[in-house]
């Protein structure tokens, strides 16, 4: 199952993408004449522990009322698929190959940082930030959508409280970042995060721990790697968490970027206006973003 967020009357609904149509989630739940608005985020709270049943009751209701066809995904716009999570988490230095071509030593922990619903855009909205700083940065990753309410959760169960998985790119200020010691500033800016296009749950994307990662800017491939080589993989990621902070539905927890981010390039390699940046995971979806 693909969840979307998709713009209708100034509202962000709830979508299920079939190949490239959308479906309104609420129409497909409640009849194509309902006037209720539901999220992404609301519809995990209510179905997070359910999810195969609620997909096999999706897909069946796409068939009996055609009429909840909201659109395509080129005549849609889409927002991030959590437009209003609780908590957005971050990973840092959680590849390899990323450490290595930072100088630092391998985290014996996982490096935590967060970002708030305002830095959040859609799979295909601009980066709206080049004004605010001449060292503007990419970072593909993996982010994971919250199901489940979860405390203390084993890593060997953290899995069963994953609704599914998604792309974001950590798009990052360097300058705003290394001004102090705290990375907030370079880390949150207002509309710089990209995400999506879709949750993809975890029965369709194979592996967790192994799908490809690649980014590119204007078609150059800058970013490649695999989830394999993950410090902390996603199970441990989950629990360590858990352990100090409840994890509720909707909470996007992302987790690290592999090696090439422009920064560590010689010379740097910044992002400026009219760039095309695209990150690609495997079984998963593609965010492609203008840079302005």
């Amino acid at each position: 199952m693909k969840l979307v967020s998709f713009e209708s009357a100034g509202s962000w609904n709830a979508g299920l993408l079939i190949d490239t149509s959308i479906f309104d989630v609420s129409a497909l739940l409640h009849g194509s004449g309902s006037k209720q608005v539901l999220s992404v985020r609301q519809l995990l709270a209510d179905y997070g522990d359910k999810l195969p049943e609620l997909a096999t009751r999706l897909t069946g209701a796409v068939k009996s009322n055609p009429g909840a066809r909201a659109g395509s995904l080129d005549e849609l716009r889409l927002g991030p698929p959590i437009t209003d999570p609780a908590k957005i988490l971050c990973i840092g230095l959680n590849y390899n190959d990323h450490v290595a071509e930072t100088g630092r030593a391998l985290p014996t922990h996982p490096d935590i940082f967060a970002k708030f619903a305002s830095s959040l855009i859609g799979p295909f909205d601009e980066i709206s930030c080049s004004t605010i700083t001449d060292n503007l940065d990419f970072e593909g990753e993996l982010a994971i959508v919250i199901g489940k309410e979860c405390r203390s959760v084993p890593a060997e169960q953290a899995l069963d409280f994953v609704a599914g998985v998604t792309v974001l790119n950590d798009i990052t200020a360097r300058d705003l970042q290394y001004r102090g010691t705290q990375w907030l500033a370079g880390k949150a800016v207002d509309g710089s995060t990209p995400v999506g296009p879709a949750i993809v749950t975890l029965d369709e994307i194979g592996d967790i721990q192994n799908l490809d990662i690649r980014t590119r800017v204007n078609g150059q491939q800058v970013q490649s790697s695999n989830t394999h080589l993950m410090i902390f993989p996603i199970r441990q990621l989950v629990s360590y968490i858990s352990y100090f902070l409840s994890l509720s539905p909707g909470d996007i927890i992302t987790t690290g970027t592999p090696q090439g981010i422009g920064a560590k390039r010689q010379p740097p390699m910044w992002l400026k206006p009219g760039d095309t940046v695209e990150v690609e995971l495997e079984n998963v979806g593609v965010l492609r973003n203008v840079v302005r």
